[in-house]
């Protein structure tokens, strides 16, 4: 096949080269098994819980059905895996925020280069196995309220009282919470191992597979309830109802939509131009170039979306464990289906764009900015180096930043508006924060691969 060796793999060039290629293939085929062993982990029973007084006790409850989106239906199921790759992505979220506020911890990502790189990552594994004991710890905790648990065969039964907890078998016996400690220990074990494995795993496929591990773990998690709402969807089409078919139709062509304009905005940057100045390195003189900045559109991704989502989840999970009532009223005036919806939305939004200035300011520094280009002796035409060049970065970045902090407003309340307005509600799991994870994650394993088929382009070159 010849090809040029500047212009973009073609969709028969990737193909060919993920068939043909031996360090591709193997790449693809790793990235497939490590993915399917992870899916199947999911299915493997924790002994002495009853799976499915479990996933009946939490069959309605929103915090659970949140966090099975990055589970893939796992932490309902309670396999081994249920836990997943959720304490890596929180210890992620907790090394990115303490790394602006640790000084210690900014010295190692900013002047330490790979070293300090591979440091944070070893710290990162040390807090989610610490995260994932304290998960896997409230869950066992969490199993044992629900009536799932068996000691010895028999399930046990929890009863709130007045100092506490009261445990007692169906048959009424009562247990002492003593007992109770092996049964905690063997299931925090078996779900901290699981989590630590699949955390290894998506290691492996960061280094030795095709695309980032987690991302790719997190989205074979999301895709795994497609089939299942697109079953749902069409047994609900059938049913012969035109304005149950038309909302389908009128879903689909809504999905179609937004994930267009999810990839326009995920790959949508501001180019602001720059200079590099005239310079003499010996007899050499290097001639001025230009050159330009890339600021991203949407460069907090979907992790605004996260938060203002689990901040909204969090007095309906409150008042479920306190049963407070005012905390109960409150968690009905925050919820999409309660008694004012227009309330839901505009705290959503306002979450939504808080924390897109947030991570945005916790990612892009405009003064690190400002200090890389004067140390390589560039500028931006027109404007001075220094505070006059961060000030103008961070102006462009405000800016920004609201375009795509509307953006996400829009894609995570729309799919709601549309599931109400016509009454399907088959892929309400599956919304503004899968869409856009899937998406983003598509787009940059696509480049990899590509990025990939491109060098060995180059190395054939050389070998020829």
């Amino acid at each position: 096949m010849v090809v040029n060796r500047d212009k973009a793999p073609s969709a028969q060039e990737t193909f060919s080269q993920m068939a043909q290629a031996a360090g591709l293939r193997g790449r693809v085929l790793l990235t497939i098994g490590m993915l399917i062993l992870v899916r199947l982990g999911i299915f493997l029973p924790i002994p002495d819980i009853d799976r499915g007084a479990f996933a009946q006790s939490v069959q309605n409850n929103p915090v659970v059905s949140f966090l099975d989106i990055f589970s893939g239906g796992g932490l309902s199921a309670l396999g081994i895996f249920a836990l997943g790759i959720l304490p890596y992505i929180n210890a992620s979220i907790i090394l990115q925020l303490l790394t602006t506020a640790v000084t210690p911890l900014e010295n190692l990502q900013k002047n330490e280069g790979e070293a300090g790189r591979r440091k944070i990552s070893q710290i990162t594994r040390y807090v989610a196995l610490g995260w994932a004991i304290i998960q896997s710890i409230g869950l066992a905790w969490w199993v044992i309220n629900s009536g799932a648990a068996r000691i010895g065969g028999d399930l046990i039964l929890s009863q709130r009282t007045p100092t506490g907890f009261s445990f007692s078998t169906q048959a009424g016996v009562p247990v002492s919470p003593m007992t109770l400690i092996p049964f905690i220990a063997s299931t925090a074990l078996a779900l901290t191992a699981g989590s630590m494995l699949v955390m290894w795993i998506g290691e492996l496929i960061t280094e030795r597979g095709i695309g980032n591990g987690a991302s790719l773990l997190i989205v074979i998690s999301i895709v795994s309830g497609l089939p299942r709402s697109l079953g749902q969807t069409l047994e609900l089409a059938q049913t012969g109802d035109r304005g149950l078919v038309g909302g389908v139709i009128m879903l689909f062509i809504v999905f179609l939509v937004m994930i267009v304009g999810i990839v326009f905005v995920q790959e949508g940057t501001r180019r602001i131009p720059i200079i590099s100045a005239r310079r003499q390195v010996g007899r050499k003189t290097y001639l001025e170039r230009s050159s330009y900045l890339p600021l991203r559109l949407n460069s907090s991704g979907v992790m605004p979306i996260i938060f203002a989502s689990a901040i909204l989840f969090l007095p309906s999970s409150l008042a479920e464990f306190t049963k407070n009532p005012l905390l109960g009223q409150v968690a009905n005036y925050l919820s999409p289906n309660g008694q004012a919806p227009w309330i839901y939305v505009i705290f959503y939004l306002l979450l939504i764009v808080f924390f897109s200035y947030f991570w945005t300011s916790l990612t892009i520094n405009p003064v690190d900015l400002s200090q890389n280009l004067k140390k390589m002796g560039a500028s931006i035409p027109g404007i001075r180096p220094g505070k006059s060049t961060s000030d103008y970065i961070e102006r462009v970045l405000n800016r920004l930043t609201f375009l795509g902090a509307i953006f996400l407003g829009l894609i995570a309340i729309v799919p709601t508006a549309v599931e109400s307005a016509t009454r399907v509600t088959t892929f309400q799991g599956f919304g503004a924060t899968s869409l856009l994870i899937v998406v983003g994650v598509a787009i940059d394993t696509a480049k990899q691969i590509q990025t990939y088929i491109i060098s060995q382009r180059y190395e054939g070159m050389v070998n020829q």
